[in-house]
């Protein structure tokens, strides 16, 4: 099984390629999602994080605001306490998920879409790295889209998130292959059919060894 690691900058377009991804036939698991999961009621991880970051973040549903949570974490300097308490959980849960792909498709090609790879210095657990890149303006752009923002608010934004984030140039140097997202969806998705082509060429050439 070929275990791929999927990163990138804030709103370089990560989740479209994993979407691809998948359509090829590729397993893929979100980080995000994960955190999502992980960050609900009755969970562990939403016990400390409300602990840590107070019960203001909490909606009148139980729910975690994500937005004032993200305001806290990005705005107050505490990201690294965030990660702290949620990235753990979510290596463990996507370390299985993982594993118990491999035992029922051991020929399979797994992927995890997630922003802190590198940072975190996970990449030692993936047999390759791939990073999906963007110009400094596009990033701007699709965040101010994405969260429906103006534009000066959402390059505040993006500035104060991607100072918790390794560079482009530092993602690309740990990279096995690197997507440029910086045209149209058709050029996106030839990309990612070669990329589809590559991972099926290193996973069946690393079963010929094994073999």
């Amino acid at each position: 099984m070929l275990r791929v690691g999927l990163t990138g900058g804030l709103a370089c377009g990560k989740t479209t390629v994993a979407l691809m991804l998948a359509s090829h036939g590729a397993h893929v698991n979100y980080a995000d999602q994960i955190a999502r999961d992980l960050m609900q009621p009755g969970e562990p991880v939403y016990a400390e994080v409300v602990k840590h970051f107070g019960e203001d973040i909490v909606e009148k549903d139980g729910s975690i605001n994500r937005r004032k949570l993200a305001e806290k974490a990005f705005g107050g300097g505490r990201v690294h306490e965030l990660n702290r308490l949620v990235h753990p959980a979510v290596i463990e849960r996507e370390t299985r998920w993982m594993d118990e792909t491999e035992v029922h498709e051991p020929d399979s090609i797994v992927v995890i879409e997630a922003a802190l790879i590198l940072e975190a210095g996970l990449h030692d657990r993936f047999d390759k790295i791939v990073v999906v890149t963007c110009t400094p303006e596009q990033r701007v752009q699709r965040f101010a889209a994405r969260a429906k923002l103006g534009m000066e608010e959402a390059r505040t934004e993006v500035e104060r998130r991607m100072a918790a984030q390794l560079p482009d140039a530092a993602k690309i140097k740990a990279a096995d292959f690197v997507i440029e997202n910086a045209g149209a969806l058709a050029e996106l998705e030839k990309k990612v059919g070669e990329l589809f082509a590559a991972l099926k060429s290193w996973n069946l050439s690393a079963e010929v060894k094994e073999s």
